[in-house]
C-alpha cells in the first residue's frame, strides 16, 4: 500500500530552487521511495532533533536535504523542505 505525499508551500518553493540547480531527477527518485516506504533503508535517513523533532532528513546531495514528517494513522508523508534544512 502506498503513502501519500503532501508538500508544504516551503516545499514548494524549494522545489523550483531544485530544478534550477540540476537536483530534480535525484529529488524525485527519493520523493517516489517516500511514496512507496518512507522508512526504507537506502537510502539513510536520519531523524531530526531540536526545532525539526519528530521529522527525517535524507541527503539530496552533500548540502542539500530532504525533510519530512510521517504520519502513520493516515499513511501520509508531508514534505517539509527540498532545500536545506540549515536556514
Amino acid at each position: 500500500m502506498s503513502w501519500q505525499v503532501v508538500y508544504t508551500r516551503q516545499a514548494q518553493k524549494d522545489a523550483r530552487k531544485l530544478s534550477a540547480s540540476g537536483l530534480k531527477e535525484k529529488a524525485q527518485g527519493l520523493l517516489a521511495l517516500l511514496g512507496e516506504d518512507p522508512y526504507r533503508n537506502p537510502p539513510p535517513y536520519e531523524k531530526l532533533v531540536g526545532d525539526l523533532s519528530g521529522a527525517y532528513s535524507r541527503r539530496i546531495n552533500i548540502r542539500h536535504r530532504l525533510v519530512y514528517q510521517v504520519y502513520e494513522e493516515e499513511r501520509v508523508v508531508k514534505i517539509i523542505r527540498l532545500w536545506t534544512h540549515y536556514e
